[in-house]
């Protein structure tokens, strides 16, 4: 009899048989209106707890009709969860810390008793490392070394020594080695790894030592600084003398130190200030000169100040640096304008139609794209990015990346992309230096309107002709009158999210809904990016989701451009998004012959289209600090190396960041040092010379992701004439098996191949093994397509 409306109905929990022999039918006569899922479950007689039961219901229903062996394989399902977890707990209570969760979980899955004790589940998880041990690699000491890199890839301590032994054994009888082939390999493969933690250890202390021993020269130079009142008796001139010529730049400030009420104090470097005594004669003069009136030669104080410090950086003077530009006749286009205004078409056309010329774009996908443009139009180009080389024989045209601007090859026209990316706090120096530096004669820049006061700068400070171009977008760009709901996308709809993890779960809703999705988001490799984008150019995907990565670049047919939020994190902090960002991004809606008309959206509960509508309207913003950044290059380092008598590349860029440009200089600021002074911390106790230490904190590396302890160990290798192995992610489910962590860990071992392979193109001899990373990389860009293929409710979207 079915219990009464509303009320909670109670479930035995006396334990059955697993199978009962009675069939289904003959147990369900007589139930009632029980619904058919809960009627099936208590015909087969097994014992299920309450807090099951709902759960079972639901599994249970898509089965329908059921019999007693269908509920027990639901009901399998149900408990496999907490049988991962009860693994995981044994496994970390028995110190086996290399069981991961997906290991816990695929064991889980392969249990076929309804209640298993814990010897049960515990040969399940063994037969699962197993396998996923013999997967790594042919034989224990890869397998071994793939663990280790992966232990030390998530951040984590090295192991405990019983633990590695512990870890070998298992390896061992993996591969069915017996106990005396066992501890051959502990002897042998411990000893490597007891050999790494002591040169890990020594490094990281001699790395602190030349930190302390630097910190201490930086603060003997600070207590060697003198106040203004010293400042006459330096220079032998008088009091008003000196503060004129400190007001005139001719006087460097070491540092300013804030005070109450918004004052500052000033102090002096002693030994910047001896030299400049001999020009106190050639001041006075030029005061004389001024007083006599306006056609008197002015003192230009930008290219006199920091007179001591220019001898030795000269960041100053960083325009300089470019010999082969300066000693071009150099005109600068500047060709500005809204997204989808036709300013990359117009400027490859010119190089196109060049002898020689040399593109350069923000991003690896941007710097093929380019090379495919200029290939279409009959002109042969090689490509050169961070971590790859394509030479085409007998091309004069090159297509790459900003950073690999080649300075010292003259050609005759130069395209410098996205120079909005000046202000960039991570990669604006760059741009200054390709800017710069472009050894062309005809350098087009192109960029949005906020760029151009920066850009104007910059070719005053090279003394540069410039010619300004505006263009216009090629279709209207409008804002929705209306938030736009999920059950509103229509094909041609781009949603834009500012996370992976807000991309992804937007990702699963729609996928729920039956929509064909394709997305794009910063840790998918251009590889992947360029094949999401084919599915939903070409139709195979109704929608896409990206992140701002969609903002620069790739052309895409989208009619609508749909904020899933109106604010994102910048690094900082959660900020809404500048009027730039809604352009850039907003801009990419309606493609010329295809949509003619863009529109830009809000995604109902997200915000108000009225923020959209009036940051599409509103002026360019301007930037805060129109100073192009500068930062310095190996010569630089190496000069200031040899003038402060020091070796620690963390000493000499902590002495540039405090000394070499003075943070009021009028013409120039410099890049954030951050993440570099991080790395050269990190490896100045390594066996490397100087130089090679600071290749190392060039490299592109992700600090999130435990990327400068993963360059300290990849130069420790390095400086013991070791070669450094590629990192490999190891054995992959099957796409539609994948799980969101399964995909991180794919993405972050494809980046960490980026990584390597930048640093092989630099070091071959220390990462000789590029086949094996190439082939790495090919293999992961494939699974991850696959995986976000998937359009199917799975693993991933679950």
């Amino acid at each position: 009899m079915a219990p009464p409306h509303g009320a909670r109905r109670e479930y035995s929990l006396t334990l059955h048989h697993d199978l009962p022999d009675a069939p289904a039918a003959s147990v369900t006569a007589g139930l009632g209106s029980i619904p058919p899922a809960e009627a099936a479950i208590l015909a087969s007689g097994l014992s299920v707890t309450p807090q099951e039961m709902p759960a079972l219901i639901r599994r249970v229903a898509r089965l329908l009709p059921a019999n007693a062996e269908a509920v027990a394989g639901a009901l399998r399902q149900v408990r496999r969860r907490g049988w991962a977890a009860r693994l995981l707990d044994l496994a970390n209570r028995a110190g086996r810390v290399w069981v991961r969760r997906t290991d816990a979980e695929t064991a889980a899955g392969t249990v076929s008793a309804l209640t298993p004790d814990d010897a049960t589940l515990l040969s399940a998880l063994d037969m699962a490392l197993a396998q996923r041990f013999r997967g790594l690699g042919p034989a224990p000491e890869p397998v071994l070394e793939s663990l280790a890199a992966e232990w030390h890839e998530a951040g984590r301590d090295a192991l405990a020594a019983e633990r590695h032994m512990a870890l070998i054994a298992e390896v061992a009888a993996a591969f069915g080695l017996g106990p005396e082939t066992a501890a051959s390999l502990q002897v042998s493969i411990g000893g490597i790894e007891a050999r790494r933690r002591r040169e890990a250890r020594d490094a990281a202390s001699a790395a602190r030592e030349k930190r302390r021993e630097e910190v201490a020269r930086l603060r003997a130079w600070e207590k060697s600084l003198v106040e203004f009142r010293a400042v006459p008796g330096l220079l032998r001139c008088a009091e008003r003398e000196a503060q004129r010529w400190i007001g005139a730049g001719l006087v460097p400030i070491a540092r300013r130190i804030p005070q109450k009420g918004g004052r500052e104090k000033w102090e002096f470097d002693p030994a910047e200030l001896a030299p400049l005594a001999a020009q106190v004669a050639d001041w006075r003069e030029a005061d004389r000169l001024v007083k006599q009136g306006p056609a008197a030669p002015a003192i230009h104080g930008s290219r006199a100040g920091n007179a001591a410090i220019a001898r030795v950086a000269a960041l100053d003077r960083y325009a300089g640096h470019f010999r082969t530009a300066r000693a071009l006749n150099r005109r600068i286009t500047l060709i500005t304008g809204p997204t989808n205004s036709g300013k990359s078409h117009t400027a490859l056309d010119r190089l196109a139609a060049a002898e020689s010329g040399v593109a350069l774009a923000p991003l690896r996908l941007l710097a093929h794209e380019f090379r495919e443009a200029l290939q279409a139009r009959g002109v042969a180009t090689s490509l050169a990015t961070g971590e790859e080389r394509q030479p085409s024989p007998g091309s004069r045209h090159l297509a790459a990346t900003v950073e690999m601007c080649p300075f010292h090859l003259p050609v005759e026209v130069a395209l410098i992309d996205e120079a909005q990316m000046l202000g960039d706090r991570d990669r604006g120096a760059a741009w200054t230096a390709a800017i710069m530096g472009a050894p062309a004669r005809q350098v087009f820049v192109l960029g949005a309107p906020e760029c151009i006061s920066q850009v104007r700068r910059i070719a005053a400070l090279c003394a540069d002709p410039i010619d300004e171009v505006t263009l216009e977008r090629k279709g209207p760009l409008r804002a929705a009158p209306a938030p736009v709901g999920l059950g509103d996308l229509r094909p041609g709809d781009a949603l834009v999210a500012f996370s992976r993890r807000e991309v992804l779960d937007m990702r699963a809703e729609l996928v729920k809904r039956g929509k064909r999705v394709a997305v794009i988001y910063g840790a998918l490799s251009p590889e992947v990016r360029r094949a999401e984008a084919q599915r939903f150019r070409e139709g195979e995907a109704d929608l896409l989701i990206a992140t701002d990565a969609i903002g620069m670049g790739l052309n895409l047919p989208i009619r609508r451009v749909i904020f899933t939020t109106l604010a994102k994190f910048d690094g900082e902090g959660r900020r809404a998004l500048t009027v730039q960002e809604v352009k850039q991004i907003g801009g990419r809606a309606g493609r010329y012959g295809r949509h003619e008309e863009g529109v830009v959206a809000v995604l109902a509960g997200a915000g108000s289209p009225d923020f959209v509508r009036a940051h599409l309207a509103a002026a360019p913003e301007q930037p805060e600090d129109a100073r192009p950044q500068v930062q310095p290059d190996a010569d630089i380092v190496a000069n200031v190396a040899q003038e402060i008598g020091s070796d620690s590349l963390f000493g000499v860029l902590a002495r540039i960041r405090r000394a070499v440009l003075r943070p009021d200089d009028p013409n120039y600021r410099l890049a954030d040092l951050t993440q570099a002074m991080a790395v050269a911390s990190a490896i100045d106790g390594v066996g490397l010379p100087l130089l090679t230490r600071w290749t190392y904190a060039l490299c592109p590396v992700d600090q999130r992701d435990n990327g400068v302890a993963r360059l300290a160990r990849w130069a420790i290798e390095h400086g013991a004439r070791r070669g450094v192995a590629p990192p490999l992610a190891g054995r992959l489910p099957t796409p539609e098996q994948a799980s969101r962590d399964e995909l991180e860990r794919a993405e972050k071992t494809h980046k960490r191949l980026v990584a390597w392979r930048w640093l092989s193109l630099r070091f071959p001899e220390a990462y000789p093994d590029r086949a094996s990373a190439e082939a790495e990389t090919q293999r992961l860009d494939r699974w991850i397509e696959d995986v976000l293929r998937q359009q199917r409710r799975s693993r991933l979207v679950a």
